[in-house]
């Protein structure tokens, strides 16, 4: 596949990493180092916005080192009941979030910022930004279930405790819309973002 730039992605994410090399891209890793701040309340805006200062931070830090340098930011949360959850600060905050989900239903969104040299006329970047929603759907989880998955560590740096490619998915009844980006990346949407610009 013909790269028209650098492609680099500002996540430190392995499951990112996966999805943005299934789709056949080239791209080297560099993830952002500064904590990340955002006042939208809802959670589609929320993403977008930590998803552009991801992007941004990283940006800034290569601008000038190559041409052609093409940056991309995402970040993840699960909803549920108006609550946004981020990844669980410990085990206990893990099984408060999975005895949330069991059960029922909730929304995971992912927000990807894109930013790239020469953009626009004045020299400043392109930029877009878009999220993408899926509903999860949870067969109910037992509290041993829940324990017995949290001991494994693998909800521990994920976004609502739970990784839906990992052995959480004994415990997903379905989902609507798109696999990917309850993974973390929607990279569907995010080819044809960067096609439909002629970045790729």
């Amino acid at each position: 596949m013909e790269q028209a730039y650098r492609i680099v992605l500002a996540s430190a994410s392995p499951r990112r990493r996966e999805l943005l090399a299934q789709i056949g891209l080239r791209f080297a890793v560099c993830p952002g180092t500064r904590e990340e701040r955002a006042d939208a309340a809802a959670p589609g805006e929320l993403v977008k916005q930590l998803s552009a200062q991801k992007a941004a931070e990283v940006y800034e830090r290569l601008n000038g080192a190559a041409e052609g340098l093409l940056v991309i930011g995402a970040d993840t949360v699960v909803a549920c009941d108006g609550m946004i959850l981020g990844k669980p600060a410990g085990e206990e905050d893990a099984c408060r979030m999975l005895a949330l989900l069991q059960g029922r239903s909730h929304f995971v969104y992912t927000g990807v910022t894109a930013l790239w040299q020469g953009g626009q006329p004045d020299g400043r970047p392109g930029r877009f930004s878009f999220y993408e929603r899926t509903r999860v759907d949870f067969y109910p989880m037992t509290a041993g279930e829940i324990a017995a998955y949290v001991g494994t560590g693998e909800p521990m740096d994920k976004a609502g405790a739970y990784g839906i490619q990992g052995r959480c998915a004994a415990f997903i009844r379905g989902i609507e819309g798109d696999y990917n980006n309850v993974v973390g990346l929607p990279v569907g949407r995010l080819y044809q973002e960067l096609h439909q610009r002629k970045l790729v």
